[in-house]
């Protein structure tokens, strides 16, 4: 294959995968309204479970 027609080729395909990649950011981004809120979640749990777990001791020197 040429090599100009390679390259033409190749900015076509890279044009078409960045739109298809910005559609689906922003479809992705508006099904999921609720991603704070689950992230604030896991992070009390997370704490949580780091309070009620039993401290570790300082070994004797």
């Amino acid at each position: 294959m040429h090599a100009e027609t390679h390259l033409i080729l190749h900015h076509s395909r890279a044009t078409e995968l960045r739109t298809e990649a910005d559609a689906h950011r922003l479809t992705a981004g508006a099904k999921r309204p609720g991603v704070l809120r689950t992230r604030l979640g896991w992070t009390l749990v997370e704490v949580g479970l780091r309070l009620a777990s039993a401290p570790r001791t300082a070994p004797a020197v």
